[in-house]
């Protein structure tokens, strides 16, 4: 397995439009790497351009100790998983894990044929190999009772595994996963996400992953790469990407419910806004931020607090309960809570812990480091 380096990674599309902008980022041998941000933000640009499915327009591609800018995408030793499966739908699962294998040996069985007498006690060695990596794979990954089955007969699941499997046949040194869980219903995301997860353990390959869903990148990431714009907003590990979050955006977008906001001013250890006050102490300069609490960490009171609102609507998901409250002229917080007997029409009131606060530069949005 290889390392990946992107070093000022541009791409600049006809028009003048600029998809992915300077993006460097180093993904070590054996790294877990999940590259997350909204639709258009440049994610899966920069895996296209890895993959040599792109033309880079700017800045530098190394795979293990190879620049690969001009490398075409099959000489760069890569396998990627697609979104679509693009499986072809003539063939048995058998013959589709088995495809670029054969055709690889094909073409070296042909050029042997010209300097190598016994080529073809070699394609026979090379024939047994290949029905050995299908096997291994079929298995490792459950489908060994599907190899006869045709892609019209299988699941959106089962589907999902044959692309895999494809991929892992190939031994490659890197594996680069292009949103392939986005067709599959919620359990089957779920499931898939294990198995992923669990390969990636049983191989020690590099992995490139790409995803718009902030909980499948939590759950498989060494480290998330958080984009927007086609900007690198944060690259760290996923406990510090949701506990310290590098910007508004990042804190905006990774954590399910999304982070409260309150838009105020601190003024000696109090923060006042348009919804109320809260008691900051000196964790925060003066002046002017944005305050950010995650729903979860907010709790409400019998009475009305420093802030306080009416009830929008509560909605119970059986283990926790959300209640949306508006402060004021749009500003709404979500609450998340065990349970709670609130109703839509409640007037309640909101606690933090001045220690759940984060802080955000009211211009930049850049998160201000508590004092």
């Amino acid at each position: 397995m290889a390392r990946v380096a992107l070093e000022q990674l541009t791409k600049i599309y006809p028009g003048g439009v600029k998809a992915v902008d300077a993006v460097s980022l180093d993904v070590a041998h054996g790294e877990f790497v999940v590259l997350v941000g909204p639709s258009g933000c440049g994610k899966s640009t920069t895996l296209r351009m890895v993959a040599g499915l792109e033309e880079i327009s700017g800045g530098t591609l190394t795979i293990g100790d190879r620049v690969c800018n001009e490398v075409p995408a099959r000489d760069r030793d890569i396998a990627m998983v697609f979104q679509s499966y693009a499986l072809y739908p003539h063939l048995t699962v058998e013959k589709n894990l088995s495809f670029g294998l054969e055709r690889r040996r094909a073409h070296r069985s042909s050029l042997r044929r010209m300097v190598d007498g016994d080529y073809r006690a070699k394609a026979r060695a090379e024939e047994t190999e290949i029905r050995e990596k299908i096997g291994t794979a079929a298995a490792t990954l459950g489908i060994e009772q599907l190899l006869q089955r045709k892609p019209g007969e299988l699941s959106g699941g089962q589907r999902q595994r044959v692309a895999v499997g494809r991929a892992l046949v190939r031994e490659p040194e890197v594996f680069l996963f292009d949103e392939p869980l986005s067709n599959l219903d919620a359990k089957l995301r779920v499931e898939m996400r294990a198995e992923i997860k669990d390969l990636h353990r049983a191989t020690g390959a590099t992995m490139m992953y790409v995803t718009h869903d902030q909980e499948e990148a939590m759950t498989l990431g060494d480290r998330l790469v958080v984009m927007s714009d086609g900007v690198v907003q944060q690259c760290a590990p996923p406990a510090e990407v949701y506990a310290r979050p590098a910007n508004r955006f990042v804190a905006s977008f990774v954590g399910t419910p999304t982070m409260n906001f309150l838009e105020g001013r601190v003024e000696a250890g109090t923060f006042r806004s348009a919804a109320g006050v809260l008691e900051v102490g000196e964790r925060f300069p003066a002046g002017a931020i944005v305050l950010g609490v995650r729903p979860d960490r907010v709790r409400i009171a019998q009475e009305a607090a420093g802030l306080s609102g009416n009830v929008r609507i509560t909605e119970h998901l059986g283990d926790r309960t959300d209640v949306r409250v508006d402060l004021a002229e749009d500003v709404a917080w979500t609450v998340r809570v065990p349970e709670s007997n609130a109703e839509a029409g409640d007037v309640v009131g909101l606690q933090v812990d001045p220690s759940d606060l984060l802080a955000f530069h009211a211009e930049t949005g850049a998160r201000i480091e508590p004092m």
